[in-house]
């Protein structure tokens, strides 16, 4: 059995949420006393299908992991609310309606945003957090996408050259690991994932422009967030511009960073393995040094 082969074979599952929302997710790994599972929130547009499953796989070696669609997403009922905050309380409402007290957190893209909310929200549940291609409120670059960028993450449906454009660099190394990417994410088959609408993207487009509105004020909740972070993007993410990981690294009062070479917005598909190691290290206390 290959790597990826749990995160291909893993069934659907659905669970009702007190606000009346069923949320679609998988849930596979290897449990272990002390352990806690790892709840991963997907970037803007994607669904479980999205997630690469050899980072999913190499994961989900040391502890369950549960992917989820969030409300109005996928295989989810309910509608997608047009603010992070909204987007958070649902996922907290996932997390309580599972019975977890307390999880580590991986939130990508808009997913980060999402996640760095709901551990201000609820700041008991989350033990780690880790942020992946992502940027704080306020942060740099965020309030609206330029228009190339735009265009391409807003078309009705997205075809491969446009991810490639989106998530990976320009060199032909990047581009080739972006296309190994596609080939494994085409890789199931069976107990597919539903694409999300146009009303997932256009709630989550105002969500992350909101976000994005320029007020350095803004910057100062991050001290709510005293958990330990691990921040990690590529050197040159156009969809959210790298140096936001290093303002939430200066911000966040315990965070550790880690920059991909030859990568962008999915550096994390283009790193898979090498970047579930060190999730890893992180999560098991291990390996990272506190950024000054």
């Amino acid at each position: 059995m290959s790597t990826s082969d749990i995160a291909l074979t893993a069934p659907n599952q659905f669970v009702e949420g007190a606000n009346g929302v069923t949320y679609a997710y998988r849930r596979f790994g290897t449990p272990s006393p002390g352990v806690l599972p790892l709840v991963m929130l997907q970037h803007f547009r994607g669904n479980l299908d999205n997630w690469d499953p050899l980072l999913l796989g190499s994961l989900a070696a040391h502890r369950e992991v549960i992917p989820v669609d969030n409300a109005g997403v996928g295989l989810s009922s309910g509608t997608v609310p047009p603010t992070i905050t909204g987007m958070a309380r649902d996922a907290i409402t996932f997390v309580e309606a599972l019975g977890l007290p307390r999880v580590d957190l991986f939130g990508f893209s808009i997913g980060g945003m999402v996640a760095q909310e709901l551990t201000l929200i609820r700041p008991q549940l989350v033990r780690r957090l880790v942020l992946a291609g992502t940027g704080p409120r306020s942060g740099v670059l965020m309030h609206g996408w330029i228009n190339d960028v735009q265009a391409l993450a807003n078309v009705a449906d997205n075809h491969p050259e446009d991810l490639l454009s989106l998530f990976f660099e320009v060199t032909p190394s990047s581009q080739q690991k972006g296309r190994e990417f596609l080939e494994r994410r085409a890789s199931r088959t069976e107990d597919r994932d539903k694409p999300a609408g146009l009303q997932a993207r256009d709630a989550q487009m105002d969500a992350i422009t909101e976000w994005g509105i320029p007020d350095p004020s803004q910057l100062d909740r991050l001290a709510g967030i005293t958990q330990p972070v691990l921040v990690a993007n590529g050197d040159n993410d156009i969809m959210i511009p790298t140096p936001n990981s290093w303002l939430l690294a200066k911000h966040l009062p315990d965070a550790r960073v880690r920059i991909y070479p030859d990568s962008g917005h999915g550096f994390l598909w283009q790193w898979p393995e090498e970047f579930a190691a060190l999730v890893h290290s992180f999560l098991s206390g291990a390996g990272e040094e506190k950024a000054p």
